[in-house]
């Protein structure tokens, strides 16, 4: 398996352009098959998940076009309603095809979808809702047939403001007869994108971003171009690993309200940030201070997207910071591999863990659990003292655009040796 051999010691440091979020690029991906036409998307990232999504749109018979950041995508031939089960059980958030596959198609056929073991991360809410929407389902040796008897508008409340769920439901009622409404919606920055995709294309849909969305089914839709937003995760990720080794980094293009629930965490720990025209530029603490708590909530709270990561910096912070985990159950599996770094952390519950920092880390053979996960191996190889080896590092291929290179070029001594059976064309 590929692998990082990372040095630490060096800051991080230097000027940051990052390209569009993953989790904005995945579902807008998914809508491309909505319009039955040429869908064109600039700051596309270079990441393996987006290529499993690719894979996905061919295999069902789009034409598809990606190079230097910019992904057109031709729905207007699709030949197949069922999805490959080899693509899906890859990646969790392929599940989003499914709404955008029903609202264009009378059926369709889904396996339950594979990606990061983080949680069970059920998706009752994304098939109640489409039952809501008139959508016939079957669940059968691991498999979803959605049949279209009817698409018509609801109201539909959600008992937990899912992403995905949110996603599935807004791809589905787009072409609904009606109007839909969703309450308790999620209100991640990556749905507000999808809407303005969605919008450029003839959908009828406001509230994006907001607990409440409200979307007019249309009969038609047309050609699109739209660019993604800039990865608030991936920002975030570089900023903890400057944070970690004393550095200086001017990030080039944000949106501040989608970077201010992490910003506002690093400034708790000593940052110092400010905001520029387009970007920003975070100053590294002298002595990093320990959050007292850290606790995971959906948008507009502090993303369990980015809870590794900030662990990884608590722990060399001065203080003991206690980390609740409120979104999926299974999201510490990182802590282990960072013990063997020389981290101080103990289990309380299965989802509430205590870091108290220590003076510094040491090198380690570590594997990366899942992609965030991986990515706090990462940074806090980075602050260590020697070398330390990250495997497994698939994972953060997932979701982060040629990392090792976006480190190196910002001071870090890090490089990626290749998977062997890959070098000799096995």
């Amino acid at each position: 398996m590929s692998k990082y051999i990372i040095r630490g010691g060096n800051k991080i440091e230097g000027r940051l352009d990052i390209r569009g979020a993953k989790n904005a690029i995945l579902p807008i991906i998914a809508a491309t098959i909505l319009n039955e036409n040429k869908s064109t998307i600039h700051n596309v990232p270079d990441i393996s998940d987006v290529y499993v999504m690719i894979k996905i749109l061919e295999s069902i018979g789009c034409k598809v076009d990606y190079k230097y950041g910019t992904l057109v995508v031709d729905s207007s031939n699709i030949n197949s309603m069922e999805i490959d089960e080899e693509y899906v059980r890859k990646m969790r958030s392929s599940i989003i095809v499914m709404g955008a596959m029903i609202g264009r198609l009378d059926y369709t056929k889904i396996s339950y979808p594979g990606g990061c073991a983080i949680g069970s991360r059920p998706i009752d809410l994304h098939l109640k809702a489409l039952k809501q929407l008139g959508i016939r389902i079957e669940e059968e040796s691991g498999f979803i047939s959605c049949y279209k008897d009817k698409l018509v508008g609801n109201t539909i409340t959600f008992e937990f403001p899912s992403v995905g769920a949110t996603e599935n439901t807004i791809l589905a009622a787009v072409k609904a007869k009606g109007i839909t409404k969703i309450c308790n919606a999620a209100r991640e920055p990556e749905i507000e994108d999808l809407q303005n995709f969605l919008n450029k294309m003839g959908a009828k849909i406001k509230g994006a971003g907001t607990s409440y969305i409200e979307i007019e089914g249309v009969d038609k839709l047309h050609e699109v171009e739209h660019a993604v937003i800039p990865d608030r995760i991936a920002i975030g990720t570089y900023m903890v690993a400057s944070a970690m080794t004393g550095g200086k980094l001017e990030v080039d293009r944000v949106v501040v309200p989608h970077m201010e629930p992490i910003c506002d965490k690093l400034r708790d720990v000593g940052c110092e940030i400010e905001y520029t025209k387009e970007g920003l530029i975070l100053k590294s603490p002298k002595t990093i201070q320990a959050i007292d708590l850290v606790r995971t909530a959906p948008h507009p709270g502090f993303p369990t997207d980015m809870q590794a990561q900030l662990m990884a910096l608590m722990t060399l912070a001065n203080g003991t910071t206690v980390f609740y985990e409120t979104i999926f159950e299974n999201r510490f599996m990182h802590c282990a591999e960072l013990i063997r770094l020389g981290a101080n952390i103990k289990y309380i519950t299965d989802n509430i863990c205590m870091v108290k920092g220590v003076n510094s880390l040491h090198g380690a053979k570590v594997k990366s659990p899942d992609l965030r996960g991986g990515a706090s191996l990462v940074l806090a190889a980075l602050a260590t003292k020697g070398e330390t080896e990250v495997s497994n590092i698939y994972h953060v291929e997932r979701g982060y655009e040629n990392i090792e290179n976006v480190l190196r070029n910002l001071g870090a001594n890090i490089y990626k040796v290749e998977d062997i059976d890959k070098i000799k064309g096995y």
